[in-house]
């Protein structure tokens, strides 16, 4: 387990006690911050045929998955304990089945003191949450796996991009 340390050596989410904390932002500048993060959902071949279809018998699991997401990105504070409450001026999930599944993946944009990775990262759970639970008719093995932060731009601690995706993500 790793933990970012604040420049003193101590974590930035303990107190000096070792008690969690929300790390103060208040000293941090505003600056425009991206998130990029994908995960995937696992599916049955019959599955996937019926995504491609239109078959499935709840709905447009896809259109469902981008709402889902979108809508978790918003709530992830209250969610995630000692994520900052942040205006998100921008969400973009993208639904794509291939294969194997399907390809999910969240852009969050913010003009903050904070970045908003665990934003992407709630948004593309969730949506891979929603995706299971309108198909799960069809496919009781469906797994989300894979969720990932891909890249994120803005802060002192500048730019990120993990090694083998794509240019384009974030």
């Amino acid at each position: 387990m790793t933990a970012a340390a604040e420049p003193g050596g101590g974590l930035t989410h303990l107190n000096a006690a070792g008690e969690a904390r929300m790390v103060d932002v208040s000293d941090k500048a505003v600056t425009v911050r991206t998130a990029t993060a994908a995960g995937r959902v696992r599916l049955s071949a019959g599955c996937v045929a019926a995504l491609r279809s239109g078959n499935v018998p709840k709905g447009d699991a896809l259109a469902v998955a981008r709402i889902a997401g979108i809508m978790a990105a918003k709530k992830t504070p209250e969610l995630v304990p000692l994520c900052h409450p942040l205006m998100i001026s921008g969400v973009d999930v993208l639904a794509e089945v291939t294969d194997d599944g399907v390809e999910l993946r969240a852009t969050v944009k913010t003009n903050e003191r904070t970045g908003v990775e665990m934003e992407a990262l709630t948004a593309v759970s969730v949506a891979g949450l929603a995706v299971i639970d309108m198909v799960k008719a069809i496919d009781r093995d469906a797994t989300i796996t894979d969720v990932r932060v891909v890249a994120k731009s803005g802060g002192r601690s500048g730019d990120y991009r993990r090694a083998g995706e794509p240019e384009g993500a974030a």
